[in-house]
């Protein structure tokens, strides 16, 4: 680590800290939305500055695209969020809702690609923008995973029903894994080179991406388990679930398996499979003291980057007018995707018309999503993309985050009542 990598860790450790401060003293919005709102404001005064003083808004942009924050999140982040997420979820809890997990997950994001591709494309055209389909299906692959972290603690303060927790959670967990495996599998083909969608190429790189991330899940977590019974040491036990989230997430990448699929099943295996062989009750404490304390601060560190990007963006009046428009389409989109399977198999989802409506509004979209689009080739085609998905972030964190509770007490006033 150079000493300016470690500056800037500072500075982010910094913010977080003072914006969560300011936060919990003053605003007393849930946790991440605090971060993500002062941020943003944040941001938007260091622009304003740019554009009436004389401050250096193109060199600390230059410095921020130095940082790579696509990386950051994509190859560090990531893996240790979702293991973290999933360490912490009950797996007989999620069994229940297992069959509309997978539907969501898997079906839910096909179909979602598919559908913002499609509304997307003919809302670019219909503006006087020209997209190439193949790019509209990447930004339909990286919009259409949710990341409910934001109103999860609003959900439980609004006593939301367990069941319909679960799904969300389960289906944030899964979803950004398959979200990813098919941004990547369309990706190779934008940088190969190819101008039109491949079915063939892609469904093999799909295949080894998913399958080898579940596999791979699957036998690191296994190892790790017979690891952690072999001892009872828990200062040991807690390295090792470390070193192996942060070699198992470089590995994967590397050989081009889904590390994100991996780090989920890794983490349901850690948390759940028979646990009181592998971990005494201390070591259990420490475990999970320690992931959720990294939950908190690398999720901080994670809203004070998105609300950063701001500052990389150069926004085209065209560019946000898509963005608004593109924020209707992902909204229907997800609109279909929750109530479709309610119409057509209902008994297979399980879920109740009361609850479709908080599953609907709660699916935010996040982190993940941006740093995907800051990993697209530059090109004007990025540019575009990372303004619409900007856009969407915003209004999906601040405006979906902090009206969910209205959300579940308009659809649920029994529960909200009691």
């Amino acid at each position: 680590m150079t000493m300016t990598t470690y500056l800037y860790l500072i500075l982010l450790i910094s913010l977080s800290s003072a914006f969560a401060y300011i936060n919990q003293r003053w605003i007393k919005l849930p946790f991440v939305i605090g971060l993500f709102l002062l941020s943003t404001i944040l941001s938007v005064v260091i622009i304003s500055a740019g554009n009436i003083f004389d401050f250096p808004i193109d060199a600390l942009s230059e410095q921020l695209e130095k940082i790579h924050i696509d990386q950051i999140i994509l190859n560090v982040l990531l893996g240790f969020l979702l293991f973290a997420g999933s360490l912490h979820t009950n797996w007989a809890s999620i069994k229940g809702q297992l069959r509309a997990i997978s539907i969501f997950a898997l079906g839910g994001v096909l179909l979602s690609t598919l559908i913002i591709a499609g509304l997307f494309f003919y809302a670019a055209s219909l503006i006087g923008l020209d997209i190439n389909f193949l790019y509209c299906l990447l930004f339909g692959a990286l919009i259409s995973p949710t990341d409910p972290i934001a109103v999860l603690g609003i959900l439980t303060k609004a006593n939301v029903p367990k069941r319909t927790e679960i799904t969300i959670v389960g289906e944030s967990l899964f979803n950004d894994g398959i979200g990813v495996v098919l941004f990547i599998a369309l990706l190779e083909m934008v940088r190969s080179g190819s101008s039109i969608f491949e079915p063939g190429h892609f469904t093999v790189l799909f295949v080894q991406e998913a399958v080898g991330g579940i596999v791979f899940g699957l036998l690191f977590g296994y190892i790790l388990h017979l690891l952690l019974k072999s001892i009872d040491h828990y200062e040991t036990e807690v390295l090792l679930t470390l070193a192996f989230v942060m070699a198992g997430f470089a590995v994967f990448n590397f050989i081009h398996i889904s590390g994100a699929l991996a780090m989920v099943v890794m983490g349901l295996m850690v948390g759940n499979f028979r646990l009181r062989e592998a971990m005494s009750d201390t070591t259990q404490e420490y475990v999970t003291k320690f992931w959720e304390l990294v939950d908190v601060i690398l999720n901080a560190i994670l809203f004070i980057l998105i609300a950063l990007v701001l500052l990389v963006i150069e926004f085209n009046w065209l560019y946000i007018i898509l963005g608004l428009i593109t924020i209707a389409i992902v909204l229907f989109s997800r609109l279909v995707i929750v109530y479709l399977p309610i119409l057509i198999i209902p008994r297979l989802v399980n879920i109740s018309r009361q609850d479709a409506p908080i599953i609907w509004w709660g699916g935010l979209r996040g982190g993940l999503s941006l740093a995907l689009a800051l990993s697209i080739p530059n090109s004007e085609t990025k540019e575009l993309i990372l303004v619409v998905t900007y856009v969407v972030v915003v209004f999906s964190i601040l405006v979906q985050g902090l009206t969910i509770g209205r959300v579940v007490k308009a659809s649920l006033p029994s529960h909200a009542e009691s």
